[in-house]
């Protein structure tokens, strides 16, 4: 995500490196290169001019502190600029009324239906009972895809085969809510491969119909400044609440992110990056930025391992370590909690310096695969009790897993010396001793 971009402004801000000040001339140059990389990212024209005139004009207004040098200076401003132009703070979705209605809209192929499971997953994180209504009765299969999402999901939907008048229909679902307990109602309407009259009549009368809280336009980044003119488009005629950005993950060059708000004066308040149900990220823009500039996004990681953290199971668990019980079972759930994250590869994009320097290893989603096989061809005996693997066991649990037993080996070793360092980090004893054995190793600097 924004690799080409993150890589072109790192290189222009090096036009800056050794300078001593902020001349015009040093940072017209700079700037002239960020026009180029913003455009090459597909950034309209006359965004990329606004926004480099606005940081020229706050570069040249500042005195340089002896301590920032002219580079970290512009990196900030920039920094600012790009958090003001995708919306500066982030923006929620309304979720008043019983139900709450929300109105999908886009074109065919954009991820609508997908990412109408993807909301429902995320409204139910918010203690929000969704339906899903479908009301794209002309592509074909449309209906199914919805009742396989809502299946995967747990989330009822409401959908009427043969039935042509989606306005209806739409009434009818938040009808049959009403009537059965759900109090959030996501209406998944139909799209077309590009703008047409008929589209926009029917949602533009299914909004006047069901008077929706939030109408949210879903739009594939990967389509470039296309998204934002599509977005200009049906916001003309349906005065969208803001935008869900697909396929950030992808191999996208940011453009609509950037440009998006300042054409439609919309916010973009949720970004899909993956294919799974819950991925699906609240928008923030100055974490947005961070990750444009290689500065990482810890709060967002931090707020993944929170969503997926259990203090009741922690607390077991932490007993477990100290009486050093912690098991392959237990490090199967770690394994899955973790998993529960999202891509491997994305969160340690999240962690400052460290995306860019996996940007170039082959991070196999299925990592986790190999170790997985290994546990789950033990015994339930030896996964909670580890210390019986002898050789003949190991032999078993290789060819059960379709493994070799040097891989066996490894994990049960690194398993043990994992539980041993787990134990240690509980006992604050020897956490002290360590510290003590650390304050008289030579060549140590001294601890106050």
């Amino acid at each position: 995500m924004f690799e080409n971009l993150q890589d072109r402004l790192e290189k222009s801000f090096k036009i800056l490196k050794g300078q001593g000040q902020i001349t015009e001339i040093n940072v017209a140059e700079t700037l002239k290169d960020v026009r180029r990389a913003l455009l090459d990212a597909d950034v309209n024209f006359k965004i990329a001019k606004t926004f480099t005139d606005q940081v020229k004009e706050k570069a040249l207004g500042q005195d340089v502190l002896t301590s920032v040098s002219p580079g970290q200076l512009l990196v900030k401003i920039t920094h600012d600029e790009l958090t003001q132009l995708m919306g500066g703070d982030k923006v929620d979705i309304d979720t008043s009324g019983n139900p709450t209605v929300i109105l999908m809209a886009g074109l065919q192929g954009s991820g609508k239906t997908t990412h109408s499971g993807k909301l429902a997953v995320h409204l139910k994180k918010k203690n929000k009972n969704p339906l899903l209504v479908a009301c794209d009765v002309y592509r074909p299969a449309a209906i199914d895809q919805l009742h396989v999402i809502g299946e995967s999901t747990n989330t009822e939907v409401y959908s009427e085969r043969g039935h042509q008048d989606a306005v209806k229909i739409a009434q009818n679902g938040i009808r049959h809510a009403r009537e059965n307990g759900f109090n959030a109602v996501i209406i998944d309407t139909a799209g077309r491969l590009a703008v047409d009259e008929k589209m926009m009549q029917e949602i533009a009368a299914i909004k006047k119909a069901v008077n929706p809280n939030e109408i949210l336009f879903v739009v594939d980044s990967m389509t470039g400044q296309d998204a934002v003119n599509t977005a200009k488009e049906f916001n003309d005629r349906l005065d969208f609440d803001g935008v869900i950005l697909t396929k950030l993950d992808g191999d996208t060059r940011g453009g609509a992110a950037l440009s998006i708000r300042s054409v439609v004066n919309k916010p973009i308040k949720f970004v899909g990056m993956g294919e799974k149900m819950d991925a699906l990220d609240v928008f923030y823009p100055q974490r947005m930025s961070d990750r444009i500039l290689g500065m990482g996004d810890i709060v967002s990681l931090v707020e993944r391992a929170q969503e997926q953290f259990d203090e009741k199971e922690a607390q077991k668990l932490q007993k477990k370590i100290a009486k050093d019980q912690f098991n392959f079972n237990d490090f199967y759930k770690q394994i899955q909690q973790i998993k529960k994250m999202g891509n491997i590869k994305d969160l340690a994009g999240m962690i400052p310096g460290v995306g860019k320097a996996l940007r170039d290893v082959d991070i196999d989603d299925d990592a986790f695969k190999g170790v997985e096989a290994i546990i789950l061809s033990m015994t339930e005996e030896e996964k909670e009790n580890p210390s019986i693997l002898n050789g003949s066991r190991r032999k078993r649990i290789a060819k059960g897993s379709g493994t070799d037993v040097t891989e066996v080996n490894k994990l049960i070793k690194q398993f043990g010396e994992t539980r041993k360092v787990m134990k240690l980090m509980t006992n604050k004893n020897n956490m002290a001793k360590m510290m003590q054995r650390m304050k008289n190793m030579p060549n140590m600097p001294k601890m106050n």
